[in-house]
């Protein structure tokens, strides 16, 4: 296959050879759209670093989970910030908490689609750690206790699948156990498996009002340094019943959505976060780059890598344009 006998550019020479030959196809089927749930009545609370998404109160999100259904996108996923923080995290777990209330009002309203939750306390306690603290320091067993409560509190309120990211040493195993002993046994879970310690988080914590009060999240995120820990992470949650394996963030750990998807037989995502999806806002804003382009040759990107579910704030958007 030497130049001349091969050219390569014959089958890129009009859109037509390109779409027949083209190795990945980008599909809203893969998408997830995460909304960020308030208390309160026609709330609408912009996020700066984030154009186009808002705190919502529970009326709004309704509205948006009406457009993303029939947008075609097929799940969407909660995350909730409440009234009132503690140290327990209470709120997380309460009964009439706001992810909660927002499932029951999903799922009567707009049946006909996916509800996932994100299990974690960052947003409910009031040090901003993703768990409970003693001497200062996150307690991994006692997290534990409290992130299976949270779930099957999701599950009780008519959650679809949950999505534990605390990255507590043995969340999965736990979480599955409690939803067992609820009755929930047939609720999968999404496991934010290799969840890096990264920068790329910073507008969510704006969004999720969740930054830590003190210190920082590296002694239970993992090192961006790391490849195969994240491989031993991902055994960890599959021995302990994951039904799907998370990547987070997408586009810095490309190669790590790869070796999951060769490495393990389960669906792979992969969260295209909100510092990703800022600095192509911020850069189209600017004029630098194409926005529409550059969010589909990153979506696309993520595809190929192998992530077979894409959690993404442009879900709406790039719903749009592969409609067309």
């Amino acid at each position: 296959m030497n130049f001349p006998e091969y050219r390569p550019r014959r089958l890129r020479k009009n859109d037509l050879f390109r779409r027949l030959i083209r190795e990945t196809s980008l599909s809203v089927d893969s998408f997830i759209f995460p909304l960020f749930a308030t208390v309160g009545k026609g709330v609408n609370k912009p996020i700066a670093s984030m154009p186009g998404h808002a705190q919502l109160s529970v009326d709004l999100i309704v509205k948006e989970v009406q457009e993303c259904r029939d947008l075609g996108i097929p799940a969407v996923l909660l995350f909730g910030i409440p009234d009132k923080k503690d140290g327990t995290a209470s709120g997380a777990f309460a009964r009439d908490g706001i992810v909660q209330q927002t499932i029951k009002r999903i799922k009567d309203k707009v049946p006909d689609i996916l509800v996932v939750t994100d299990v974690c306390l960052c947003e409910y306690t009031d040090h901003g750690h993703c768990g409970i603290l003693e001497r200062n320091e996150v307690d991994n067993d006692l997290t534990l206790e409290v992130l299976a409560e949270t779930a099957v509190s999701h599950a009780k309120a008519g959650a679809d699948m949950v999505a534990p990211s605390a990255m507590m040493d043995g969340q999965v195993g736990v979480i599955r156990e409690g939803l067992d002993e609820a009755g929930y046994e047939n609720v999968p879970i999404m496991a934010y498996s290799a969840k890096y310690a990264s920068c790329f988080y910073g507008p969510f914590r704006e969004a999720a009002e969740s930054a830590p009060q003190f210190g920082d999240r590296k002694a239970y995120q993992m090192d961006p340094a790391n490849g195969d820990e994240a491989i031993r992470e991902m055994n960890l949650d599959v021995q302990e019943g994951a039904d799907i394996l998370m990547v987070k963030p997408a586009l810095p750990y490309l190669d790590v959505i790869r070796r999951a998807k060769e490495e393990f037989d389960l669906p792979v995502a992969a969260y295209n976060v909100s510092g990703e999806f800022a600095m192509i806002k911020a850069a189209a804003q600017l004029g630098w780059l194409d926005g529409e382009r550059a969010m589909m040759e990153s979506l696309t990107a993520i595809s190929r890598a192998g992530a077979d579910i894409i959690l993404t704030y442009f879900a709406k958007e790039a719903a749009k344009l592969l409609r067309k």
